[in-house]
């Protein structure tokens, strides 16, 4: 399935300075039954966005209602733990677009650009910044440029690494089979001419 296509993205952001947030934080092992991508964002960090009588934990981010926007910026190592989909398809169904951290699990950055969500790596000093910039004015907007593979806010930037079919595929919406599908007329003339 197609993802609306990614080229620049100009957001305010959620800053969520944990360090180490693993797959379980990020949606729960108990709400991992369904087999559609709809309806995990309601879930996403439930046992942090929830206190145990199912109560708002008011100083949470999330809950926070001076954060808002498709960019969420995440403490170091973010991602970690078990190889769960289901992770990505949370941050997505939720609403963001964009992961900042200054380092990514592998599986997870692969499931998180699979399914049209962007994780961005940039240096822990960026990172600083960035995450005491949000919490001092949640308005601040932070533009990722996703054709240059710049971030940036204030006057701050930061250039950042992308693998380069993902790239082409965030920029068209594509998934694999709508890439494959992209290169048809190709496809036919290999074949014909073989």
């Amino acid at each position: 399935m197609s993802k609306e296509k990614f080229t620049l993205l100009k957001s305010k952001a959620v800053p969520l300075p944990n360090e180490n947030i693993d797959t379980d934080q990020i949606i729960p092992a108990r709400f991992l039954k369904a087999t559609t991508r709809e309806g995990f964002g309601e879930n996403l960090f439930r046992d942090w966005r929830y206190d145990g009588n199912n109560n708002l934990v008011k100083d949470f981010a999330l809950n926070n209602p001076a954060y808002s926007g498709k960019i969420l910026v995440a403490g170091k190592n973010f991602g970690c733990g078990s190889s769960r989909e289901h992770a990505a398809w949370a941050l997505y169904d939720y609403g963001f677009r964009v992961v900042v951290s200054s380092f990514f699990a592998d599986i997870f950055k692969n499931n998180a650009l699979n399914n049209a969500v962007l994780p961005v790596v940039v240096s822990d000093s960026f990172l600083k910044k960035l995450l005491d910039t949000i919490q001092l004015n949640p308005d601040a907007q932070v533009t990722v440029d996703l054709e240059n593979q710049k971030i940036s806010f204030d006057s701050h930037s930061e250039n950042f690494d992308i693998n380069p079919y993902k790239k082409i595929c965030l920029t068209n919406g594509y998934d694999d089979i709508d890439y494959l599908l992209s290169l048809n007329k190709e496809i036919r003339e290999f074949d014909l001419a073989h």
